[in-house]
């Protein structure tokens, strides 16, 4: 009989999907609720001999901000000393690319498949991220036959940008690439990203490409000139919307809002429920019996088990900024207090601050301001992990809201305010740490944090 691999003791690893240059995937199935995932596996040497440490990060930052349905979803990341272990969602359908090698598909199929493509994308560009690989390979489909973009590999965060407020990086694949992208000038990525939703609109509609050239300085002429033909099949209206789409001058190209606008976009087009499946929580808990039934109530929080906190650091591969975007500073912290404690705490900080706080299971909770923002109300996500016995982890997360609201929240409202329960912030050096805080037992936390070294 063969032996099962069984990965954390949490997923088996069954048959290889694929292989790239770095990484290697494999279909998997979570142990308790039997649930397909795809595995992704990297080696930590590789990554770090190719000098890939920043991509792999960024691609990690960036699926934690793209929470949407028609984005494959990262589960979790987990790591030993020499791996990285993404667990994502599996998608059964295959890539858009497989339908379209077959031939042209039909006029409304075509729409669906880009509503949902632009959808997506709008979503990404609303966080900051540009895709910069967009092409049907990148495009899955699930059993519903609904498109999930994947490869976020080279996508690219506001950080990146230079002075002038724009990418320089040349990546992508030729034919789909934006005219812009190969002038070495610079160039805004989301603008971009609508170029190569144009490039797979057209191959949708036509089963082919509408610049190609056995001579690739002369598809880049026909690219830079924006030299294409339609066939005699495409309808005046999508005619209309490819000729807005692929425009060589970035400040003349069609945006996502005036593409939302225009009526063959429209026939048939719902905008998806993104929020709802904005935070994904894990069901599994350490509390699970054999039988995979589950307990109502849970005695201790999940355990913290991305990038396994400690082995990673202890191996040299510091992955502990994941836990955050760059633009999420200040947002985890570890604590010695017990988890039930660490809630009370800041369930009376936050109505202190006048926030409305709703439980979402019992070790997360979510904090809703009840002043209008710039965008909104600002909503905030609370949760507590275990990373070991008597060391916790608190993370908190911008639900919705103004991220500048929600970056002053966490520096100048919830920093001064929980310092009675923190040991260390992410990011400030453990030595920082106070050398003998007590927490008050009306707090439910009595305990000596130890004096670093």
């Amino acid at each position: 009989m063969e032996e099962r691999h069984i990965l954390f003791g949490k997923y088996e690893m069954g048959r290889m999907l694929g292989k790239g240059t770095f990484a290697k995937v494999y279909y998997g199935k979570e142990l308790k609720s039997g649930e397909s995932v795809a595995i992704k596996v990297i080696s930590k040497d590789q990554v770090k001999k190719e000098g890939m440490m920043e991509q792999i990060k960024r691609e990690i930052s960036v699926m934690r901000l793209v929470r949407h349905p028609n984005i494959v979803e990262l589960k979790e990341v987990m790591a030993t000393k020499t791996k990285i272990f993404f667990v994502m969602e599996y998608v059964r359908g295959g890539e858009l690319f497989a339908k379209v090698a077959k031939g042209k598909l039909k006029e409304d199929v075509a729409r669906k498949y880009f509503q949902q493509l632009i959808s997506a994308v709008d979503f990404c560009h609303s966080r900051g991220v540009s895709h910069r690989d967009l092409k049907p390979e990148n495009l899955l489909l699930d059993e519903n036959e609904d498109l999930k973009i994947s490869d976020f590999g080279l996508s690219a965060l506001p950080e990146q940008l230079r002075n002038d407020g724009l990418l320089h990086t040349q990546c992508g694949t030729p034919a789909y690439v934006a005219p812009e992208v190969l002038r070495k000038k610079g160039y805004d990525g989301s603008k971009a990203d609508i170029w190569s939703c144009g490039v797979i609109l057209y191959v949708l509609l036509a089963g082919f490409l509408p610049f190609q050239d056995e001579n690739i300085m002369k598809m880049y002429r026909k690219v830079f000139k924006a030299e294409f033909e339609f066939p005699p099949w495409f309808s005046t209206e999508s005619k209309r919307l490819i000729s807005k789409l692929l425009v060589s001058d970035p400040e003349r190209r069609i945006t996502i809002p005036a593409i939302m606008r225009v009526p063959w976009f429209q026939k048939g087009f719902t905008r998806p429920l993104t929020f709802s499946i904005e935070e994904p929580i894990s069901e599994k808990t350490e509390d699970d019996d054999d039988s995979g039934s589950k307990t109502t109530k849970l005695s201790s929080p999940k355990f913290f088990n991305a990038f396994e906190f400690i082995s990673s650091m202890s191996s040299g591969f510091d992955l502990s900024s994941l836990f955050e975007t760059k633009r999420k500073s200040g947002n985890l912290f570890t604590s010695k207090c017990s988890a039930t404690a660490i809630m009370a705490k800041i369930e009376g900080v936050a109505k202190g601050l006048n926030f409305k706080v709703g439980k979402v299971k019992d070790f997360k909770m979510r904090l809703q301001g009840t002043s209008e923002g710039r965008k909104g109300r600002l909503a905030v996500t609370a949760e507590v992990f275990e990373v070991a016995p008597e060391v916790a982890v608190v993370e908190f997360s911008k639900s919705s809201g103004d991220t500048l609201e929600y970056a002053k929240f966490c520096e100048e409202d919830v920093r001064p305010a929980l310092k009675d329960i923190v040991w260390t912030w992410q990011g400030d050096s453990f030595n920082n740490c106070s050398s003998n805080v007590k927490i008050d037992q009306g707090e439910g936390c009595e305990q000596q944090v130890p004096q670093t070294a």
